[in-house]
């Protein structure tokens, strides 16, 4: 593993400069500030932009780009370019100013858990320590020795439900499913109704801490073009309602996939392909999380 290195962003200063935003509490924490969040740049409106170009984003491949609920911490995964594999790097908010760092090799999809101390990495996780970050782990029974559950991407809500992809890639129309916690124990993983089960790839699950709604990206009749990203909002009868594409600002006849919302509910990112049919060149994407709660007022009539 290469050593670990801290780079300040000295050759994007300028135009972070001028991108500064006032001082912002966040969400829940009203003793942490950020003199500038999201690495320093200006919010997107309502057409989706690419995130931090020339610093995270770049000609090459980057995906998965997710902050810690702190807000404090931004991990993506990147190929290309200084980074010759895939390679898993943060930027940290350390006095006032945003420094990147090596994390390791690829390891998997990062999703946080909502209380920041478990780092979900498909079907394996690490643990939040004193010293950084555990070893990473394996999630055990019933996760494990199943040939049809090749977990990408997990997420779990504030009562610790796991939602998650079963990717097998000679079997590309594999469930979506999830498992409660109960009684300290994982049940058996069952998967989710038609309403979101229905298409090919069904991939990159994301959910909220309250369950309210559930995104995630796959092949489905009626869509822009390759993979499009859909949300589901959770009903009064606690089922889910009926798939929603997120429209033609967000997805495009190009692949849109892995969605995940801000820990602050404010932005949503998602990848796209840039590039050709060898996704040699996928941007990390971000815009106004509004979208949600437009689709939301419509959903409810």
């Amino acid at each position: 593993m290469k050593k670990t290195f801290i780079i300040l962003i000295l050759v994007s200063l300028l135009s972070f400069n001028s991108y500064k935003t006032e001082a912002q509490e966040l969400k829940g924490n009203d003793s942490l500030v950020i003199e500038n969040p999201y690495l320093g740049l200006k919010p997107p409106g309502s057409m989706p932009i690419a995130f931090a170009p020339g610093v995270v984003t770049t000609e090459h491949w980057e995906t998965n780009g997710v902050f810690t609920p702190d807000m404090r911490e931004f991990y993506f995964v990147t190929s290309g370019g200084k980074y010759e594999k895939p390679t898993f790097v943060v930027f940290k908010y350390i006095n006032g100013q945003w420094h990147e760092s090596i994390v390791s090799p690829w390891r998997g999809r990062v999703v946080f858990s909502p209380d920041g101390k478990t780092m979900h990495l498909g079907e394996r996780y690490m643990k939040r320590t004193n010293d950084g970050w555990s070893d990473v782990k394996k999630l055990g029974a019933p996760f494990e020795g199943n040939s049809d559950m090749f977990i990408m991407r997990l997420s779990s809500s504030a009562n610790g439900t796991y939602y998650f992809d079963t990717y097998h890639k000679d079997k590309p129309d594999f469930p979506i499913r999830y498992s409660r916690l109960i009684d300290g124990k994982y049940e058996e993983p069952k998967a989710l109704s038609k309403a979101i089960n229905t298409g090919t790839q069904l991939n990159h699950p994301f959910i909220p801490p309250d369950e309210s709604y559930l995104m995630w990206d796959a092949k489905r009749e009626g869509g822009y073009g390759d993979s499009d990203i859909y949300i589901s909002f959770k009903q009064e009868d606690g089922s889910w309602g009926e798939a929603i594409n997120l429209g033609d600002k967000i997805n495009t006849e190009a692949w849109e996939a892995s969605p995940a919302v801000t820990p602050d509910g404010r932005y949503l990112f998602f990848n796209r392909n840039i590039g050709s049919e060898n996704y040699e060149n996928v941007d990390i994407m971000w815009v106004d999380a509004q979208i949600i709660e437009t689709l939301r007022s419509k959903d409810k009539g």
